[in-house]
């Protein structure tokens, strides 16, 4: 594969920097050579963390070039909205969106409006063709009771339906070396719930 560009987008404490982390070891697992790129000096809890990941046979530049993104993975809906610009109909991006909305303190401090997930749908498909919109919020809480491996459900949800080619084994691989050991097992569940 010549290259594979992604983006996760999230805000501090979502664990995007635990995720890029995560598909980026099991690309280099698989073969790949990969390069990461992140702002985690702006990760102070609700501030933005864009990640970037490339992986393919040779990687010059770890980043993302506008419009050039295959997979966007937002763990919240405005996130995706501050990530658009990395996607394209040409490049047949796709966005993954997790619906489950963190209202950001500028909204009601300044009067703000957070718009609608409907709005922010049809603005992501000015730039995609294929906007995929899952509450993984909701399908972790039942399961783990709260809402924080919502990145690992769009993980697994990724890799079920095939937006992201790497394989499951070096996934659940490389969860065991970077998810700390008393969180492995409820990850591991959460994983395979989005294969189901």
């Amino acid at each position: 594969m010549k290259e594979f560009n992604i983006i996760i987008a999230g805000v501090g404490g979502q664990g995007a920097i635990t995720l890029m982390r995560i598909i980026a070891e099991a690309a280099l697992k698989q073969g790949y050579d990969v390069k990461t790129s992140e702002l985690h000096g702006l990760a102070q809890r609700g501030g933005s963390v864009p990640c970037q990941i490339r992986f393919g046979d040779k990687i010059y530049s770890p980043l993302v070039m506008q419009g050039e993104a295959h997979l966007i993975i937002a763990m919240e809906p405005v996130e995706a909205l501050r990530a658009c610009y990395f996607a394209s109909k040409e490049n047949k991006t796709i966005f993954l969106v997790n619906s489950y909305s963190i209202i950001p303190l500028s909204v009601p401090i300044l009067k703000m409006k957070y718009p609608s997930l409907e709005e922010i749908k049809e603005n992501l498909q000015d730039f995609s063709s294929q906007v995929i919109m899952l509450n993984a919020a909701d399908k972790v809480k039942k399961v783990t009771g709260n809402i924080v491996m919502s990145n690992t459900y769009l993980l697994g949800y990724a890799v079920s339906k095939g937006l992201l080619p790497l394989e499951k084994e070096y996934l659940l691989k490389t969860m065991e070396e970077i998810v700390p050991k008393r969180y492995l097992e409820e990850n591991k569940k959460v994983f395979e719930l989005a294969f189901t």
